[in-house]
């Protein structure tokens, strides 16, 4: 399974971040990959030290012939597409698109760790390392496909998330795992 977060708070001349969301999922299939599924969006607060838009939040399922470099490198491509410009960690993006998993492949990081996303070239880790911290990620991810599991920890999207309630005392409601006061399904 090759699963990939998208994200967006800025609007482009595609409309708004939900409408650019639709947008970049449109265009994937030009670059080589097929979108098998999809999550609801989900309307996410911006996780920043400084104001900005909330985001829109998605996971989808797809399928391409690519290896998984050339994939993370048509990823930003698309982003780059869609105007992504990396200025600011954690700063406010047209298009955010991360490769959370490729079909359980397991790449450690290697060399300095110090790169963040927004100051220059990522490093290809997977599974994406920010997966188990991000609710915007696992709530979309465990409506998407309940029986994912993470290919080093073995846990599944809805036991990452009750870790991550525990350990920052998020309030989960009922159904698919909202987020209360986090993420809202819109």
């Amino acid at each position: 399974m090759i699963l990939i977060a998208l994200g967006a708070n800025l609007p482009t001349v595609h409309g708004g971040p939900l409408a650019t969301l639709e947008a970049a999922l449109g265009v994937m299939p030009a670059f080589g990959v097929t979108v098998l599924r999809r999550s609801s969006f989900y309307l996410t607060p911006a996780i920043a030290p400084y104001a900005q838009p909330p985001f829109v939040n998605a996971v989808a399922e797809v399928a391409t012939a690519l290896p998984v470099g050339a994939l993370l490198e048509m990823l930003h491509r698309i982003e780059e597409r869609f105007g992504r410009v990396r200025r600011t960690r954690w700063g406010e993006r047209t298009l955010d698109l991360d490769l959370l998993d490729y079909d359980g492949e397991v790449i450690p990081p290697a060399g300095p760790q110090g790169l963040a996303a927004g100051l220059g070239p990522i490093p290809l880790v997977l599974p994406h390392p920010g997966i188990a911290e991000r609710a915007f990620v696992l709530i979309p991810l465990m409506e998407l496909a309940p029986e994912w599991r993470h290919p080093v920890s073995g846990k599944g999207a809805r036991a990452l998330l009750r870790a991550l309630q525990a350990d920052r005392g998020l309030a989960i409601t009922a159904g698919i795992g909202k987020t209360s006061g986090q993420n809202s399904l819109i």
